[in-house]
């Protein structure tokens, strides 16, 4: 496929701009063609507008027939083959192995929610039947279910560029629930994006879809991004990044005169906790898994580890063994400013005077190895009580790193997990009469989190009925909903009431006769019976 550049509004190519930048190759840092166009106020005015103009028409569109769409879509995405990954490598520096594995999530879980949306039952239908000898007032008929609540900006991800980018979870589920999408390509990876975004409006056009139901926009600087955002016509925003950047996002929704939500995943150290049982069993087996999870992707997921607590007792030898499994562990970065980051933090966690080094990986050989974003894992050490004492230690660093938090009995232990925000996920390493008679700490560190694992680790999300990936602020911006699995739909509906209406006037999923036989709570009761 020749890239052109271009914003995609619909259909149509447009690159009216004079803002450009070209992708890089992380690992070289060499400059990639082609030239991208940042949108302009009108284009992105253009793009919203064609999703407004859109969101009546794709509302109404049958499901069945949207759940082809999304089908459609994931083989677009498969037909791209082998020439998506290589773009996608050399714009991420991602090896093809995981760039292919993050594809085949992407298409499965376009046609998870084609499923969902087949089945029908995710519009939670309530139905209320009439009593009009009711005392002492008639009781109307009333019928409660979810509907789409209209278009819906994406913000693409640069630590995946398929699964949560132009057509990931944030998409397919805004597209699942019936509502027109416009996405802002992530400038470290534009390429793969306007491919991506080619599959979705060939699958549009192909499914006789509206043309207003998927737009691309490029942009480089946040001026792109925030008027996205501000657009009259967005009615909900999906997001996955930085804290900055998403808190950014939030307040200029919020400050809209209409507001909208912004689901903002941004980021987290997710804790792992080591109870003196686990520790005493099998701490160098812990410390391997530890170290595997912390250098996944050179440490570029939202569930990398940050902080474990470690009994003190054990916490220097568990250290030692964390750092010396991840000293081969090195690699590049998603880009320069990426690794920039991470290198400055870094660094400034190796002049504290409360925190040590164990890591020996800076002073390996691999450490000289060429590309402006290359990145070195690192694990340092410190007390609970130094922990507790400085928030500045509770922050994300996004790459290969973690701190051994050592704790002198489980008061610590407690208060150290006191002193946390929210997160996206919780470990805990024990054996099971450890996890009965710390039941407080498990539930403590339950209120805090979005996820709670058990003899695991963090790294890895399952994408099901069940998960949920989320969590407090901040790691994101609304507890109640999940980025990934089935769930997610629920973001992009909102409910809507029917009182008294009659037969003619209802949607199918409210009729009497369930046509599609869908699970419904009826007078207080499921069932899949017609009324």
């Amino acid at each position: 496929m020749k890239l052109h550049g271009e914003n995609m509004i619909g259909p149509r190519r447009t690159a009216d701009g004079t803002e450009t930048y070209r992708a890089v190759d992380p690992a070289t840092d060499a400059e990639l063609e082609p030239t991208f166009t940042d949108a302009t106020e009108s284009e992105i005015d253009a793009a919203c507008r064609s999703a407004l103009g859109a969101s009546r028409a794709y509302a109404a569109v049958p499901a069945q027939t949207r759940a082809g769409f999304l089908r459609a879509i994931a083989d677009q995405i498969e037909q791209l083959g082998d020439e998506l990954v290589s773009r996608c490598v050399t714009e991420t520096a991602l090896p093809a192995a995981r760039i292919v594995s993050e594809r085949g999530r992407t298409t499965n879980q376009l046609r998870m929610f084609a499923s969902l949306v087949e089945e029908g039952s995710w519009v939670d239908a309530r139905i209320e039947r009439p009593d009009a000898g009711r005392k002492p007032l008639p009781k109307p008929d009333m019928r409660r279910m979810l509907v789409p609540i209209g278009p819906v900006a994406v913000f693409g991800a640069s630590n995946f560029p398929l699964a949560f980018s132009v057509a990931g979870g944030d998409t397919a589920s805004a597209l699942a629930a019936g509502n027109p999408v416009v996405v802002k390509a992530h400038p470290s990876h534009p390429g793969t994006s306007e491919m991506v975004g080619e599959a979705i409006v060939a699958a549009a056009r192909e499914s006789g879809m509206p043309d207003g139901v998927f737009s691309l926009v490029h942009g480089s600087s946040p001026r792109v991004g925030r008027s996205l955002v501000l657009h009259v016509a967005i009615r909900a925003v999906g997001f996955t990044g930085s804290h900055a950047a998403g808190r950014a996002l939030f307040d200029a929704a919020a400050a809209r005169p209409r507001p909208i939500p912004v689901y903002a995943e941004m980021g987290s150290v997710n804790p792992v906790v080591v109870l003196p049982g686990a520790a005493a069993e099998r701490s160098q087996s812990v410390a391997q898994g530890l170290a595997a999870s912390v250098t996944l992707g050179v440490g570029q997921f939202c569930t990398n580890p940050g902080v474990v607590f470690v009994p003190a007792e054990y916490a220097e030898s568990f250290g030692r063994a964390t750092a010396d499994a991840v000293a081969a562990a090195t690699g590049v970065m998603l880009n320069t400013r990426v690794c920039s980051a991470y290198t400055r933090t870094v660094g400034e966690l190796r002049r504290r005077h409360d925190v040590s080094e164990v890591s020996s990986a800076r002073d390996s050989a691999a450490a000289g190895a060429p590309g402006a974003a290359y990145a070195v894992p690192a694990v340092f050490g410190i007390s609970s009580r130094a922990f507790v004492a400085d928030g500045g230690l509770r922050v994300e660093v996004f790459g290969p790193a973690t701190i051994v938090v050592s704790y002198d009995g489980i008061g610590e232990l407690r208060e150290a997990i006191e002193s946390l925000d929210g997160q996206l996920t919780g470990t805990i390493h024990g054996n099971l009469d450890e996890l009965a008679a710390n039941r407080d700490l498990v539930d403590l560190l339950g209120e805090r989190v979005g996820r709670l694992i058990f003899n695991g680790f963090p790294t890895g999300v399952e994408v099901c009925d069940a998960m949920n990936h989320g969590g407090p602020y901040p790691a994101t911006t609304d507890v109640h909903f999940t980025s990934v699995g089935t769930a997610a739909i629920l973001r992009f509906a909102r409910p809507l009431c029917y009182q008294d209406f009659p037969a003619d006037g209802l949607p199918e999923e409210l009729a009497d006769a369930n046509p599609r036989e869908i699970l419904r709570r009826i007078d207080g009761e499921f069932t899949r019976d017609p009324v």
